[in-house]
């Protein structure tokens, strides 16, 4: 199993309708429980006021009191620099988080706020956080992460959300793929000094090449996880039990265990320097569609699943009802590779 894959946090089954049903044979994300093994306990005070996330190495701040006031993009990378200069909480080591960094903390079935229920942070509100990472579709906006429900999706870089800055590297969590960086209106600028994502290049280095074809399907070397070489298995979309039952099919047809893939592996994928698709550059796959559908229900609302937005990047929900996310089967294939 990767260690590149964390844990949803998905704890329970659901039908269509968000109902609770037994795991058994579902197929569904807590049935299988992909991901590294979570430490017991996950989170420990470090120091004054620092809580180290004991999954991924990385250490936030206990009390967000003093980020509660919602910051343009450039206002956040410069309030890291004056933490970094008044060695906030002891450290001089201070960044925005990136996109997968921020991501790390989300327990998918939790709401209000969407962390694990063990989390000892304060001062948490129920909205946007930015993270590092630029838009690759449209740079003048930056990715952000809603606590309420742990969606991710994008905002513009002049507008307002908060802040939760991270210090320590994770040698858990795979880079996001930017490597360059972009002002408040989407211009080229040098990394330098920047602190942002592409200037820090935070996480663990990608192998190269990245993928494999393998005659099982395309093999990630970063995670180990080899993907349906189909990513169009169907001609139309599916909805959620859809999208569940034809994974089931395949697999029991080809005596391999296929399964849909959970957010966290969905996400997994995503290069974060690209879009339409947002898919390394080395990907061997000819076409790919608009949605994915992932084995993950919400934690908000049981009667949604989450679901990648493969041109996009984004991680957003989907209702389960809804016949109009596409079908990427995905199968553990052992071991990561080193880069």
């Amino acid at each position: 199993m990767s260690t590149h894959i964390l844990k949803t946090g998905a704890d329970a089954c659901y039908d269509g309708s968000g109902r609770v049903l037994s795991c058994r044979d579902s197929l569904q994300d807590a049935a299988l429980g992909i991901g590294t093994a979570i430490p017991e306990p996950r989170f420990a005070p470090l120091g004054e006021g620092l809580v180290l996330d004991s999954l991924t190495s990385l250490c936030w701040p206990r009390d967000l009191s003093a980020f509660a006031y919602p910051v343009s993009w450039p206002e956040g990378l410069q309030m890291v620099r004056e933490l970094n200069r008044e060695e906030y909480l002891g450290r001089g080591d201070w960044r925005m988080p990136n996109r997968r960094e921020l991501r790390s903390l989300i327990w998918h079935s939790a709401r209000k706020p969407a962390l694990p229920p063990d989390h000892p942070f304060r001062g948490l509100q129920l909205t946007w956080y930015w993270t590092s990472t630029s838009s690759a579709m449209y740079p003048d906006y930056a990715w952000h992460v809603h606590l309420e429900g742990g969606r991710m999706f994008w905002g513009r870089k002049d507008q307002f959300f908060l802040l939760w800055p991270v210090c320590s590297r994770s040698h858990v969590l795979p880079r996001t793929g930017q490597v360059k960086c972009f002002d408040k209106r989407g211009t080229l600028v040098d990394c330098p000094n920047s602190g942002q994502d592409g200037e820090a290049l935070a996480g663990v280095a990608w192998p190269a090449p990245r993928f494999e074809e393998t005659a099982q399907g395309i093999r990630d070397r970063l995670t180990g996880l080899i993907w349906h070489p189909q990513p169009e298995l169907l001609p139309e979309p599916a909805d959620w039990e859809g999208a569940l039952r034809l994974t089931a099919e395949l697999s029991a047809d080809s005596k391999i265990a296929w399964h849909l893939p959970n957010i966290n592996e969905l996400e997994s994928l995503v290069d974060a320097s690209r879009h339409t698709p947002a898919l390394p550059a080395d990907h061997p796959l000819q076409r790919t569609k608009e949605v994915y559908w992932s084995s993950t229900s919400s934690g908000f609302e049981t009667d949604w699943a989450y679901a990648l937005y493969m041109h996009k990047g984004a991680v957003g929900v989907g209702h389960k009802a809804h016949a109009g996310f596409a079908v990427w089967p995905v199968m553990e294939g052992g071991d990561q590779e080193a880069a």
